[in-house]
C-alpha cells in the first residue's frame, strides 16, 4: 500500500469528521507555519479479529516497528506505539485497545454481537483503518448502555475504524515558543481545550507536554433517531531532549490517560 496515499486518505477521512482540525491547521499556515504531524492515534478492541496486532499490519508493511507499550488501568486499556524504521519525519502511530475481559459480561457480549455482524474478510482488509464503522446502523439504546461502562467502547461503536486524532508537532512550528502559547492561540480563536489533568499534560522533566482541543460533534443516524455524538479531536505535542540529546519519542501514560477524555460526551457539553 502506498503510504503517501494512505495517510492522505486517513487525513481526509479524519477532517471530514473533525472540521476543527482543518481550521486549526489553516490558522497555523496563515501565520506562515508548516504543520508536521507528530503522531496518529487509532482505537480498537482487543478482540483477536481487530486487536492492535491486526491494525498494525499495514503500518509494519510501510516500514514501521513496535516501540513503547502502555497500560491504562483505570480506563482498562493497553496501547503500543510504532515508529518508522528509516523516515525520521514519518508520524508515530499510537494504537490502543479496550481490554474487554475487564468489563462486565454484558459489555463483552454486546461487542461480540456487534463484531459477529461483520463478514470476517472485512477485518482482513489492508485498509480496514479507513473503513469507519463496518457494522450495521447503531442502536441508541446500545450506545447509551455502552456509555455507562466505557466512553471508549461507546465511541468505537458509533465511529468505528478511523484516526481518533492527529497531532501537531509543536517543535516544528516557527511562530510559537511554547505549548502554552499554542493553547492561548487556540483559545483566542474560539477552540475549547481539554482541561482534564490541566490544559497542559506532562512537563519538561517528563520530556513531553501535550494538549488537545475537545472533540467535534457529528450527527449519527441511530436506529431510533438522529443524535449528535463526539467524533475526533486535534492534539498538540511538544517534546524535549533526553540526557542523550535526542528528542523523547515515547508517550507518558498518565498524560495520554487524560488526552483520551477529549472525546468524553459530558466534557464536550460542559
Amino acid at each position: 500500500m502506498d503510504s503517501t496515499y494512505f495517510f492522505k486518505q486517513l487525513w481526509e477521512q479524519y477532517t471530514a469528521k473533525t472540521p476543527s482540525a482543518a481550521k486549526v491547521k489553516s490558522l497555523f499556515e496563515e501565520k506562515g507555519d508548516t504543520v508536521f504531524n507528530d503522531h496518529i492515534a487509532i482505537r480498537t478492541f482487543n478482540d483477536t479479529r481487530i486487536n492492535i496486532d491486526v491494525l498494525a499490519k499495514p503500518f509494519k508493511a510501510m516500514g514501521y516497528e513496535a516501540k513503547g507499550k502502555y497500560h491504562f488501568e483505570k480506563k482498562k486499556l493497553f496501547a503500543k506505539h510504532f515508529e518508522h524504521k528509516t523516515e525520521a519525519n514519518a508520524p508515530k502511530i499510537f494504537i490502543s485497545e479496550l481490554l474487554l475481559e475487564e468489563f462486565s459480561m454484558k459489555l463483552q457480549k454486546t461487542i461480540d454481537v456487534i463484531l459477529n455482524q461483520v463478514q470476517p474478510n472485512t477485518f482482513n482488509a489492508k485498509d480496514l483503518i479507513l473503513k469507519g464503522r463496518v457494522w450495521p446502523k447503531p442502536s441508541l439504546k446500545i450506545y447509551q448502555e455502552l456509555l455507562e461502562e466505557s466512553e471508549y467502547a461507546a465511541w468505537m461503536y458509533v465511529n468505528g475504524f478511523c484516526s481518533n486524532h492527529f497531532t501537531v508537532d509543536v517543535n516544528k512550528l516557527k511562530s510559537f515558543e511554547s505549548l502554552a502559547q499554542v493553547n492561548e492561540f487556540l483559545q483566542t480563536n474560539g477552540f475549547k481545550l481539554n482541561s482534564s489533568g490541566g490544559k497542559i499534560k506532562g512537563n519538561p522533566s517528563l520530556f513531553l507536554e501535550q494538549s488537545s482541543i475537545l472533540a467535534d460533534e457529528i450527527e449519527v443516524e441511530f436506529k431510533e433517531k438522529v443524535k449528535k455524538v463526539t467524533s475526533c479531536y486535534y492534539e498538540f505535542a511538544l517534546r524535549y531532549p533526553t540526557a542523550e540529546g535526542n528528542l523523547f519519542a515515547g508517550f507518558i501514560a498518565n498524560s495520554a490517560d487524560k488526552i483520551f477524555e477529549s472525546t468524553n460526551v459530558n466534557r464536550r457539553r460542559n
